[in-house]
């Protein structure tokens, strides 16, 4: 399946955890669920103007919930971890607080 790098890319994610990372150069993505990191890796360079060091990817599995009597789960879904060259910086998470 051919993906273009912002269907690949879904959305950044902020968190304390992400905050901290940040601070290490790394930055986290929710990304789409057939990509893998070479495609991850040539998105963010695509999008961001940026060279990527590595790309670290985690399957996020859904969580069992429930609403009363009702029984489901949330979605799975796959969140990746890029380390930036030393000196870039992704100005799009600048000023982004939790």
């Amino acid at each position: 399946m051919n993906l273009i790098a912002h269907d690949i890319i879904i959305r950044p994610i902020i968190t304390e955890k992400s905050s901290r990372l940040m601070e290490m150069n790394k930055y986290t993505f929710e990304v789409h669920s057939s990509a893998n990191k070479i495609q991850i890796r040539s998105a963010i360079e695509e999008i961001f103007k940026v060279k990527v060091l590595s790309v670290h990817v985690l399957s996020m599995h859904g969580k069992p919930k429930r609403m009363g009597v009702y029984q489901g789960k949330t979605r799975s879904w796959k969140k990746a971890i890029v380390s930036l060259a030393e000196g870039e910086r992704i100005e799009f998470f600048e000023g982004a607080s939790v």
